[in-house]
């Protein structure tokens, strides 16, 4: 009896939301009296970081302070439309929705800060500190916050913009069918080293190394916490969560979390991963964002791993102890 030593490879590309109807979302930006703004969205923050990155969009569109911007998850009936906060989408087409609301709100307080200061609006430049200045006149500026007040209480305006992203249908082959389902697409490789006791059929995940192209890391503190929590699910996945043997009954089987196996601290591997950015054209800043595609490589990175350990090929998730000793028993001849 022994531990074996395996390295497995798995290289993937992810596609950055559908082609469903264009996949639309929508955003709506205005400013409130004291010269702060408020993002409305329909688009939910589950915790991958909606708000934080929508609301970097939209301060760097409007040329203020990320202090000033708040951004608003309502439900579908106060916010404006979203498909949904699925297939990886979120940065890519709330982005640039809130870009296209974020650039309308802009131009009206520009026109605003304009009228102010008896200069054309084309004049005019943010300095991203919550001011407003003539350009190669700085000493002739405005702030923000005055801009709201005299264009809601003295020039009768709303600051405020509409925003919509909408990728163009593809055409479909009369023939085939084929058509063109994303605009983007995302790519990683993950290199998993794991070690195999062929007496229990325990798998331990010693190592994961990854690379991954997302565009450009808008947030890139969130995007590092998004890779490690991905890969952890990941390995979860792969080696330890199911429902068996008696789903949907729930005789004999986990009720709670306190029986269902998930991996612990303890388990958790070291991770070492380089983020590779190549801007996408048409995302926001650059932006595709990672979201599902966290986890996809790891399960066929452990499962590659495994054969090159014990050489036996496990086909069925997750690789649990019980999978392993029964294959290698076949593997050897060994009836059960």
């Amino acid at each position: 009896m022994a531990k074996h030593r395996g390295r497995g490879v798995a290289s993937i590309n992810y596609p950055i939301g559908m082609n469903l109807g264009g996949d639309p979302s929508q955003a709506l930006v205005h400013s409130n009296p004291d010269g702060k703004f408020t993002v409305a969205l329909s688009s939910i923050d589950l915790g991958q970081g909606m708000k934080s990155v929508t609301r970097q969009i939209a301060a760097e569109t409007l040329g203020v302070p990320v202090a000033d911007v708040y951004v608003d998850t309502a439900d579908s009936d106060t916010g404006p439309h979203c498909m949904g906060s699925f297939a990886s989408r979120g940065t890519h087409r709330v982005g640039n929705a809130v870009i296209a609301a974020a650039k309308e709100a802009r131009g009206v307080m520009l026109e605003a800060a304009a009228e102010e200061l008896e200069v054309n609006a084309e004049d005019l430049e943010t300095d991203g500190k919550g001011n407003i200045h003539v350009r190669g006149a700085p000493q002739r500026s405005i702030s923000v916050a005055d801009v709201a007040i005299a264009a809601q209480f003295r020039q009768g305006k709303t600051i405020s913009g509409r925003g919509i992203f909408l990728i163009p249908l593809s055409d479909v082959d009369p023939e085939t069918g084929e058509m063109t389902p994303v605009s983007c697409y995302a790519h990683a490789c993950l290199v998993a080293d794991v070690e195999v006791d062929d007496e229990t059929g325990e798998v331990t995940v010693l190592e994961m190394n990854s690379a991954y192209e997302l565009g450009r890391a808008l947030n890139p503190k969130l995007v590092e916490q998004q890779l490690v929590g991905g890969a952890w699910m990941g390995m979860s996945h792969a080696l330890y969560e199911t429902t068996e043997p008696h789903y949907p009954s729930r005789e004999n089987g986990a009720v709670d979390f306190n029986e269902y196996l998930m991996p612990g601290p303890g388990d958790i591997a070291r991770h070492n991963i380089a983020v590779l950015e190549r801007p996408a054209p048409d995302g926001p800043f650059g932006g595709k964002g990672p979201g599902e595609m966290c986890a996809n490589p790891v399960l066929p990175a452990v499962a590659n791993a495994v054969f090159d350990a014990i050489g036996v090929r496990i086909n069925d998730l997750p690789i649990s102890p019980e999978r392993i000793l029964r294959a290698l028993k076949t593997r050897d001849g060994i009836s059960h």
